[in-house]
């Protein structure tokens, strides 16, 4: 597959992530994280949680009463059957940064990483509030 259909895959997967999420499809959500690799997940302001029980556990609790959640800006990048996206969620008037992790498994991406945080305000991606990145 070539480097374009890779990421436009890896979109794809990212977009049905949201769907899933969304419509609180949990066999949606299930089945698109990976069934072989390790598992994380960070939510807004929780610790990691580390594995699939844990992590599908908290996926189960937040599709009970899905968010409606606008997405944007997503980006992909590809690296040797790795694929990181990167786009921003909007949840009423919070807006947060997201990085979701796929790994190519049985002939499609599978989400091996999702971790969302709060953003303080809108930033270029050049800027930072104060000048540091940490």
């Amino acid at each position: 597959m070539s480097e374009d259909r890779e990421i436009q895959a890896a979109l794809a997967a990212n977009a049905a992530f949201y769907r899933a999420l969304c419509q609180g499809d949990y066999a949606a959500m299930e089945a698109l994280w990976s069934a072989s690799e390790p598992l994380l997940c960070s939510h807004p302001g929780t610790q990691a949680l580390h594995g699939r029980a844990a992590v599908l556990e908290s996926w189960r609790a937040i599709l009970s009463e899905p968010p409606n959640i606008e997405t944007r800006d997503a980006r992909a990048v590809v690296i040797r059957g790795l694929a990181f996206v990167s786009c921003l969620e909007t949840i009423g008037d919070t807006v947060l940064t997201a990085t979701n992790a796929w790994v190519w498994e049985g002939g499609r991406w599978r989400m091996v990483h999702h971790q969302a945080g709060y953003l303080a305000l809108e930033q270029t991606q050049d800027s930072a509030p104060d000048g540091r990145l940490h």
